[in-house]
């Protein structure tokens, strides 16, 4: 047991049905049915694979597409195919979620065969609406249909979905109420990185945050500074934007613009309150970079032209950052510095990256457009460790207890 969880090692699995509940949702090309990206579908390979070679039916619970979004959903039959090719052995996709046909492939399975069920998120009760609009508890999501349905069918639930932990649904909360659960491989090596960080990094410990998600940003900086985590956070992105605004220094119409329309207006007040609190380790860009007639161009903070859009930190700011990188022993990472997917707005990006690259000091990486940004740049060898978790990581530096976390808790007490 680790963390109050029960790992895997603590059950005999061998002629045992275990429901593994994984996350492998990646950008899909709607044209071709192929995945753009299988960095999360390799991660849980470890876990998946283990339980096969033990002798388990592997019965594989998935989602795939925006959580809010109908018309984004998509099936995880392309999963299925990608799997097969990662392990070495079919994966069966099977065209259903707990219905009869579901529950008679599972019934059918041999020892170490693997089947990956349809898209959860076809049932509504794992749509996020769901979860927010109902909130139910989880005792009532173990009375849901994918719950009632699956589970008994089933002698183990193991979690190793660690980017959906915080997402409270019931193929991720509801089935610990029920039956024995464990974590599988890939959750418990992301929670263990993470904790480390939190309770004892080692020192010089630097943060860069950037990226589109404000709310996630200062959230994070705010913990990570009150709690003495972080010894500099590095801001760029959107973040870095919001931070100069509210020192009153000018970012461009268009930046200013951008930030009230995306109605994070109210962010600029938080971050002063943030910046007042903690100036001495928070680190603000020197000089921005825009797009100037399809050229980059870029100005110092305080020579910003009234009219311009910052897409990326400057080459001054950039080259600050990386010498931070170089002398750090421990640098976790969210978010790109800019709009890194444009040869004119990737400057700051590329450069971060590649210190990340060079330095000697423990890297971690996390959040979609990082793992993007690290896959681009050809450096997944070179990071340390990179997170499959986006939303669930950064609530987790949080100190937030995530409900996945919450079930496999209570699953270790009422399954011994």
């Amino acid at each position: 047991m680790r963390f109050g969880i029960h790992t895997i090692d603590e059950f005999e699995l061998k002629g045992k049905t275990v429901l593994c509940r994984v996350d492998i949702n990646q950008p899909v090309d709607r044209q071709t049915g192929k995945l753009k990206s299988i960095a999360r579908i390799k991660a849980c390979v470890p876990t998946v694979a283990e339980l096969s070679d033990k002798g388990s039916r592997v019965v594989l619970l998935a989602h795939q597409g925006s959580d809010i979004e109908y018309k984004n959903f998509y099936t995880t039959k392309p999963h299925a195919e990608v799997l097969t090719q990662l392990l070495g052995r079919e994966v069966k996709f099977v065209e259903d979620v707990c219905g009869p046909t579901a529950r008679q492939a599972i019934a059918d399975m041999a020892e170490g065969e693997i089947i990956l069920l349809d898209n959860v998120r076809f049932c509504s009760e794992e749509q996020t609406l769901f979860e927010l609009k109902l909130c139910l508890t989880h005792e009532q999501q173990a009375k849901t249909q994918v719950v009632s349905k699956l589970a008994p069918l089933a002698d183990l639930y193991v979690c190793d979905a660690f980017a959906a932990a915080h997402r409270d649904q019931p193929t991720l909360c509801g089935f610990e109420q029920v039956l024995p659960s464990a974590m599988g491989r890939l959750f418990e090596k992301e929670y263990c990185v993470i904790s480390e960080i939190m309770d004892s990094p080692t020192r010089p410990c630097a943060f860069v945050l950037g990226g589109a998600k404000i709310s996630d940003a200062f959230m994070m900086m705010d913990t990570v500074l009150s709690n003495g985590i972080a010894d500099v956070v590095l801001t760029g992105g959107l973040a870095g934007n919001i931070l100069l605004a509210s020192q009153g220094e000018r970012i461009g119409k268009g930046s200013l613009d951008f930030i009230y329309k995306s109605n994070y207006g109210e962010y600029i007040e938080k971050a002063k309150g943030i910046y007042g609190k903690y100036a001495d380790k928070i680190k603000l860009p020197v000089d921005l970079g825009y797009v100037s007639d399809g050229v980059r161009a870029e100005c110092l903070v305080g020579d910003v032209p009234e009219d311009i859009t910052a897409v990326d930190i400057g080459e001054r700011t950039t080259a600050e950052y990386e010498k931070i990188i170089l002398k750090s022993s421990t640098v976790f990472v969210n978010g790109p510095m800019g709009v890194f997917e444009q040869d004119a707005s990737e400057y700051g990006t590329k450069g971060i990256w590649n210190a990340l690259g060079a330095t000697k000091a423990y890297t971690v990486v996390g959040g979609g457009d990082s793992v993007t940004a690290t896959t681009k740049y050809g450096l997944s060898e070179k990071i340390d460790y990179i997170c499959t978790g986006g939303g669930a990581l950064i609530r987790f530096l949080t100190g937030e207890e995530l409900p996945v976390v919450k079930a496999l808790r209570h699953a270790a007490n009422a399954f011994r």
